[in-house]
């Protein structure tokens, strides 16, 4: 696992590490480089955002770590071992930009899947179930099935079924960018008491300027393609934030500076 060096000496475990990290897609067209020079420490418990243009490489990057995708320079390390192996030790649950459910399946049996195929025995199976159901306030909708739910609530039970299996990373790929913006508010909120609850550290993709700077401990903002990183943001805020915090002036600061490193990464073209 690899250790940065914290305040006063304090050494700090990074449960995901790139270096120098490139990816270059082959295709009929030619070659596509996707990202580039990528270097970047995400600690325990830490809540990171990826914000950046279309095509700018967010989502790649997250598939990189998840081994969806594998890079062609560089090195990459999720919990002191290649992703592939974090993956096979199932180190991180996976939320999509949809919630991916299988609309014969119950939104109970939708959460339980995983677990059915890892081989869980089914009085663990449904504790786990229960246990991850009442962490995203959907207890009671287990025998509902997909279409029977809203759009934010099945995303809810996307993200409790990437819980179930307790992976200590969650890896989320823009997963309330088609939300209306009163229903994403309100997951934004539950995702950030979810996140105090298990203290999971968190990769977070997404285009929302005030998503991102409400959400994370660390905001990391990416030029186009290649994708590169022009600024990565500290966050000062508090970790309990409530949602009338976006009109301060502490905020506002922030989101001027990631729409400064935005505009910095066009430089670039």
């Amino acid at each position: 696992m690899a250790v940065t060096a914290g305040n006063e000496g304090v050494t700090i475990e990074s449960v995901i590490s790139a270096k120098g990290l490139d990816l270059v897609f082959q295709t009929n067209d030619g070659p596509v480089h996707a990202l580039k020079d990528v270097n970047l420490d995400i600690q325990k418990g830490d809540f990171v955002s990826f914000i950046g243009p279309s095509g700018c490489g967010k989502t790649t990057f997250l598939r990189c770590m998840a081994d969806l995708e594998h890079p062609t320079g560089g090195t990459i390390s999720v919990n002191g071992v290649s992703p592939e192996a974090a993956r096979k030790a199932r180190a991180y649950g996976y939320v999509f930009q949809a919630a991916g459910l299988y609309p014969w399946r119950t939104i109970g049996r939708n959460v339980s899947l995983p677990l059915e195929i890892m081989g869980y025995d089914k009085a663990d199976i449904a504790a786990r179930v229960t246990r991850v159901m009442e962490l995203v306030e959907l207890s009671g909708f287990e025998k509902k099935f997909p279409w029977q739910l809203s759009g934010g609530m099945q995303q809810r039970a996307s993200i409790a079924r990437a819980l179930a299996f307790d992976a200590d990373i969650l890896l989320m790929d823009e997963p309330f960018g088609a939300l209306d913006e009163i229903v994403r508010d309100h997951l934004n909120e539950q995702l950030l008491q979810l996140w105090a609850r298990t203290n999971k550290t968190i990769a977070f993709v997404t285009h929302s300027i005030p998503e991102a700077v409400y959400l994370s401990t660390k905001i990391v903002v990416m030029s186009p393609r290649p994708g590169r990183i022009t600024d990565v943001i500290e966050s000062p805020l508090p970790r309990e934030r409530p949602l009338d915090i976006r009109d301060t002036p502490e905020f506002l600061e922030i989101a001027h500076r990631v729409r400064e490193g935005l505009r910095a990464g066009h430089a670039y073209d």
